[in-house]
This record gives structure tokens, C-alpha cells and sequence, in this order.
């Protein structure tokens, strides 16, 4: 059995793990007995894998959100109320505060995986993890891999320069590799806002579960960590994931298709041009699971990026499900936000130039304090 660490970092990183929690919460239980408010402590999480998780912010509120999250998995940074995103801050807030939430991850034994959660483009979380990460891998072995949810492109001049500072210092440091989800899927969810967010929160979760069950299971054909981390080495340190299961009966090619497409991915990208290596793992009823389909899929991404891993797990009567594990050469849409954030620093700095010469004519007006008119 697989010892397996999740943190959620901020607001976002708070709001996917619970959702994660939710699900786990889920399994074998009516939607009425795990939904009420005290599920969080009379429900058990049912994880194939031992999981620990853990909840980090500044800002209680945010924690007190959390329904399916054990109150003893939260960790309140006291004495605040977020930071503002401020990445600055958030560095200073975790320099002095990262004894109680390092010994806080310590007392919960050894791991053999984690992932971080977090958004790029906030204050806590963004700032939070990447120093979290290095602090972690000086003293673990255990490969740590950040999910980090990208902004809206239009969010704001501060989230997409956090964002980018956020990421190269994750390329820069010691984290294993990064796992991106976009936050632009939003946009085809529809809903109302909060509706959006549970969507996206609610498809990551579901993601992950299905990931850390698969690494965890015993397979016709199978895929394990180590496969999970030969994946992961690949590309530029960049990855995301695919999944796609279908309301009614679907060939498994077709399933496989949906997984790799934009609706089934958490990032845009074209995963036949930008994509480096690929884990592809299967579950259903093995009538869905014929060998010579899933071999014409599995050969056509390999003739694509190379090497693709596979698995195959059979649930009797289950319809057929796909998750694909992709990291990436490139990403042409990560491309594109760096170039926003290189004009939202720009359009920051002008501000404040702005700001500094008013403060200078400022000061040509109080050169006659203290004196009268004459007349």
C-alpha cells in the first residue's frame, strides 16, 4: 500500500483538496449521509492508498470552509487574514512560521508520493509552495510533485505576474515536476461562478483519486509509481492530465480520444505536437477493454512522444474510463501567459513611476507650509 501525502495550499489549494476529500468521503455512501456537517468528522475517507492530508492558509475563513477535511488536517497560519497576494509576504509569513507546519507534516509518518495543490496566481498558496517543496526535499527522498491551477487571463495584472514567479521558481527549485490544470476551463463549464469553481475543483479531484487508485491496484497490465515518476521525468518538468469516462456504452478508442482532447485535458495543449511522455490507464468491464483497439491508440501516441506506459484495470460491469498522465516539450498556452505577465509587470511599474511622481510634486506643494500670502 502506497503512503501518500496531499497538501492544499490557499484558498484553491484548500477548496480542491476538500473536494478530494469529498469524493473519498463518497465511496459507498448515499450522497445525504456524506454531505451533512459533521461528515467531516463521523464519515471516513475511503483511500485505497494510507493518505494523509493537509490543509495550509493564512486566512481562517477559508479554512472553516472546508466540510470533508478533518479539522485536525488544517493548519491555521494565526495572527492573519491572508496576504493580500502578496508573494513577498507570504515568503516572510512561511520563513517564520515553517517549524509548525513542517513538524505538523513530520508526526504524520514516512511517504512514498506527494503532491502540493495550489494556484499559481494567489497570495498563500502561490508563496507557500514552492519554499514548502525545498524544505520537504532536504530532508525526504520521496518525489513531490506540485498541481498548480493557472488564472483566468484576465484575472487581474497581479495573478498573472504571481503566477509566472510562482512557476519558474517550481522549474527552479527541487519539485519533481508540475502538474497543470487551467482555470480558462472554467469558461465551458457555465453555471454561475461558484458553480464554475466546484466543476473545476470537483475534475481535479476526480483526476487524482483515479491516479493514486491506479498506482495502487492490481492490474492486467500494470502501471506503478515508478512508471508514474519515469513519466513525470520527462518533458520540460511539465505535465498535465487527461480523463474521459462516458455516460453510455463507448468503444474504448473513442474513450481514449476524449481523454486526450481539450475536453478532457485540465490544460490546452495539443498532446500529439507538444507532449513528451504518456501514461494511459484504463478501467472497465473487460468487454470494454479490447487489446487490439487499445493497442491502435496506444501506438498512435507513441509514434507521437515516444514512450507511453499502460495499464489496464477490470471492474466487472463498470463502463470504460481513461486517465492520461502527459508531460509536456512544451506548452504553446503557457507561452502565451508569460507574455501577459511580462505586460502586467510592466503595466505594475508604470503605476508605480506614476505614483512616485505624484509624491514629487506632492512635495512642491509643501514647500510653502508655514507661510502667508503677501499681498
Amino acid at each position: 500500500m502506497l503512503n501518500v501525502l496531499i497538501i492544499g495550499n490557499g484558498q484553491c489549494g484548500n477548496r480542491i483538496l476538500d473536494a478530494i476529500n469529498k469524493q473519498a468521503m463518497n465511496r459507498g455512501s448515499s450522497a445525504k449521509e456524506a454531505s451533512g456537517g459533521l461528515a467531516k468528522y463521523i464519515s471516513k475517507h475511503k483511500y485505497h492508498s494510507n493518505v494523509q492530508t493537509v490543509a495550509i492558509n493564512t486566512a481562517i475563513n477559508d479554512l472553516k470552509e472546508m466540510r470533508y477535511t478533518k479539522a485536525k488536517d488544517r493548519i491555521h497560519i494565526k495572527n492573519l487574514h491572508g496576504v493580500g497576494a502578496n508573494r513577498t509576504l507570504g515568503k516572510e509569513v512561511f520563513e517564520q512560521q515553517k517549524g509548525t507546519i513542517l513538524r505538523n507534516i513530520e508526526e504524520r509518518g514516512n511517504f512514498d508520493v506527494a503532491f502540493v495543490i495550489t494556484s499559481a496566481s494567489g497570495g498563500t498558496g502561490s508563496s507557500f509552495t514552492p519554499p514548502l517543496i525545498d524544505e520537504l526535499k532536504k530532508v525526504h527522498d520521496f518525489p513531490i510533485y506540485a498541481v498548480v491551477v493557472l488564472p483566468f487571463r484576465e484575472e487581474g495584472t497581479l495573478y498573472l505576474q504571481n503566477a509566472a514567479f510562482m512557476l519558474k521558481e517550481l522549474r527552479d527549485g527541487p519539485c519533481d515536476g508540475v502538474i497543470l490544470a487551467d482555470n480558462q476551463y472554467l469558461k465551458s463549464i457555465g453555471g454561475n461562478v461558484q458553480d464554475a469553481y466546484d466543476g473545476i475543483n470537483a475534475m481535479i479531484a476526480r483526476r487524482l483519486i483515479f491516479l493514486l487508485d491506479s498506482l495502487d491496484s492490481e492490474m492486467m497490465m500494470v502501471t506503478d509509481l515508478g512508471d508514474f515518476k519515469t513519466v513525470m521525468k520527462g518533458g520540460a518538468g511539465l505535465a498535465t492530465i487527461g480523463y474521459f469516462r462516458p455516460e453510455s456504452e463507448m468503444p474504448i478508442r473513442n474513450v481514449i480520444q476524449n481523454a486526450l482532447s481539450p475536453r478532457g485535458l485540465l490544460f490546452s495543449t495539443d498532446v500529439y505536437k507538444e507532449a513528451g511522455r504518456a501514461m494511459i490507464i484504463l478501467k472497465g468491464d473487460k468487454k470494454y477493454l479490447g487489446m487490439d483497439d487499445v493497442s491502435a491508440e496506444v501506438e498512435k501516441l507513441t509514434g507521437a512522444v515516444g514512450h507511453v506506459f499502460k495499464g489496464l484495470i477490470v471492474e466487472n460491469g463498470s463502463l470504460p474510463e481513461a486517465l492520461c498522465v502527459l508531460t509536456l516539450n512544451s506548452a504553446e498556452e503557457l507561452e502565451s501567459l508569460y507574455e501577459g505577465a511580462v505586460t502586467a509587470i510592466g503595466i505594475e511599474k508604470d503605476k508605480k513611476d506614476r505614483v512616485k511622481k505624484k509624491k514629487e510634486l506632492e512635495s512642491t506643494f509643501m514647500t510653502i507650509d508655514g507661510m502667508d500670502p503677501e499681498y
